[in-house]
Order: C-alpha cells, then structure tokens, then sequence
C-alpha cells in the first residue's frame, strides 16, 4: 500500500466550493459502458452550462473525464460496485471533475517514467497531471469504502 504521494499532486482533499455554479452528479455501473456513457453526460453537461463543444475547455474536461472514470473501472473496480461521478463549475471558471469508487486499497500513484512505445497502457495520469490545474485524491470520508480522485481545470 502507498501514501497519497506529495511531489507532483495536492496531498491535502482541497474544500468544494459550498456554492458551485452548475452541479452535476451520477452513479455509473463499473464497466466500459458505463465509463463511456459517463464521459458522455460529463461532455453534455458542459456544453449545457455554457462550454460549448469542441472548445479547449470542453475537451480538455472531457479527457479528464474519460481518464478518471476508466482508471475507476480498470484500477477501482469491486464487482457489484458501481462508481460515482461529480461535475462542478465555480464562479471563477474552475470545472471539477470527482469520481470515486469503491476500491480504497488501490491509491493512484503519478507515473514517474513514460512508458515504452510497445505499451498501450500506463499513460492515464500523465494526461491528468498534463492537462489538469491540479489533481489528486482522498479516501472517502463516509466511512465507506473506496476513494476519490480528482482533477480541476482552470478556464481562467
């Protein structure tokens, strides 16, 4: 098991805006389809609030998306479990994407070496800490088990 590591990710769980401009929640089931139809309502909704598709924002949100919700599939996945998504806007333009899934004994650790050209994987977090303002995780607080993992974005 591994610590929330320090050197390229915030360590501490960041507070959420108590007032969130737009608000988006869902749960997904822990499968492909579900991560795809979670990027795909994620995409929806920003275009809703006023992000409109094919804008660097959007695309950029929506990578984090599709990232987040398959690594939740692939790395977070407990049979049965399904996994939670979280879409926010703040009054400054900052979007936040959270999902949490049940599998707490699995941390996400920031990839230190690229992977070799022969892999097709092991590139995921190097895109969120590429793109992302800021990104990190936390157990969840609930007392249930699992963690969140989350990115922001900064329009600003």
């Amino acid at each position: 098991m591994t610590s929330n590591p320090t050197s390229s990710i915030a360590t501490a769980r960041p507070a959420q805006n108590p007032h969130p401009t737009h608000h988006f929640e869902m749960r997904f089931s822990s499968t492909p389809r579900g991560a795809r139809l979670a990027r795909r309502l994620c995409g929806e909704r920003l275009h809703a609030w006023g992000i409109p598709y094919g804008t660097e924002a959007h695309d950029t949100v929506t990578l984090l998306a599709a990232e987040l919700t398959a690594n939740a599939v692939r790395h977070g996945r407990v049979p049965g479990r399904d996994f939670h998504v979280r879409l926010t806007t703040a009054p400054d333009a900052t979007v936040r994407i959270e999902v949490t899934d049940t599998r707490g004994e699995r941390h996400p650790e920031p990839a230190t070496l690229h992977p070799g050209p022969d892999r097709t994987d092991g590139r995921g977090l190097l895109l969120v800490a590429a793109l992302a303002s800021r990104w990190g995780w936390h157990l969840r607080t609930c007392g249930s088990p699992g963690k969140s993992v989350w990115a922001e974005y900064g329009q600003a």
